[in-house]
């Protein structure tokens, strides 16, 4: 009898284990996972059920399976778990646009993860911190965000500022938390918002139907405060250019506000704007919004500028960027189709 299997099961790590709640509706195993693991995308989930890395109550079990209230969810690998304190250095390029002793501020290219977790733990920004520079301090609260006072999304491109030093962390997170930061984003949102200016406000808070997901509770009984201010910089009939203002830092503030407000980002995947959402079902008008999804492969946000108080000199500095490529390139297909 072959031993290949027990020899396997000894190279197996614990990554996961859960507990269903008692309250948990009858869902298959592969949705299930998806929605409560990280970026774990459904293939992935399959192909770990396939490899009996999944068992349920002690078993393996089949993609089809159902979970059921109290079931016992353990996922196990051949690599041991990576530790959230397990920071690599990497030689990657950086596009810094501002340093002195104290701060940094840089451009981050759209794709690149801000700090290792699961499912990206290379490749980040993070990665690349700790490698040109030495002594990043740590962070707050136990955290381990070398230089970070604050992130953009992985497919979001733009500005960030960088703490050399935990007296310039304090004071940076200081001036976040009062929201005297000065931050612009552009945006590429699908239809024409009806006034030019104007303000959403709105509580954001994680979706009860996908935790990947925020959602907007303009009543604020869940969620955090979150208030958007928005101007309308171009109109091309089937979408435009809007200028966001932040005066709260929450997760995907403005890709969920936009939402919330009928004008999802173009090409926001995660929130509705990979759909046709203004324009007719025509077979040539479907391509050629194809074509422009090919030519920007994300959502269409960018970090622009940002302002804040020197934490030495207190003087004021104020930081600007050119719209990325992709989203230039794409502005520039619909206003040659809006005016056609």
């Amino acid at each position: 009898m072959s031993t290949e299997p027990e020899e396997l099961e000894d190279e197996l790590y614990e990554h996961h284990r859960i507990l269903v709640d008692a309250g948990q509706k009858l869902t298959r195993i592969d949705q299930f996972l998806t929605e409560k693991i990280p970026n774990a995308t459904r293939t992935k989930i399959q192909a770990g059920i396939e490899a009996e890395g999944v068992k349920i109550n002690g078993k393996p079990i089949k993609p089809s399976y159902k979970v059921k209230p109290l079931d016992e969810i353990v996922i196990s690998l051949p690599k041991p778990p990576r530790a959230e304190n397990e920071l690599i250095p990497q030689d990657i390029p950086l596009d810094i646009r501002y340093e002195d002793d104290d701060i940094l501020v840089l451009y981050k290219p759209a794709g690149m993860v801000v700090h290792p977790a699961y499912g990206n733990w290379d490749g980040t920004l993070v990665n690349a911190l700790i490698y040109h520079f030495q002594h990043l301090p740590t962070g707050r609260n136990g955290e381990i965000r070398p230089g970070l006072v604050h992130r953009i999304d992985k497919d979001t491109s733009g500005l960030m500022v960088v703490a050399k030093n935990d007296y310039a962390m304090s004071h940076l997170a200081r001036q976040f938390f009062e929201h005297t930061i000065e931050r612009t984003y552009y945006a590429l949102v699908w239809g024409e918002p009806k006034e030019d200016t104007g303000t959403i406000r709105g509580h954001i808070g994680r979706s009860s139907k996908d935790r990947k997901v925020m959602d907007v509770y303009p009543d604020g009984d869940y969620g955090k405060p979150a208030v958007t201010h928005y101007k309308v910089l171009k109109r091309l009939k089937y979408v435009s250019l809007v200028q966001c203002n932040l005066e709260t830092g929450r997760t995907h503030q403005i890709r969920a506000h936009m939402r919330h407000l009928g004008h999802p980002l173009f090409n926001d995947a995660m929130y509705g704007g990979d759909r046709i959402v203004k324009g007719t079902i025509f077979t040539r008008y479907r391509q050629f919004v194809e074509n422009c999804f090919a030519l920007c492969s994300r959502q269409a946000l960018h970090a622009k500028s940002i302002g804040f108080e020197h934490p030495k000199t207190k003087e004021w500095l104020q930081f600007d960027s050119d719209l990325a490529p992709d989203i230039v390139a794409v502005m520039e297909k619909w206003e040659a189709y809006s005016q056609g």
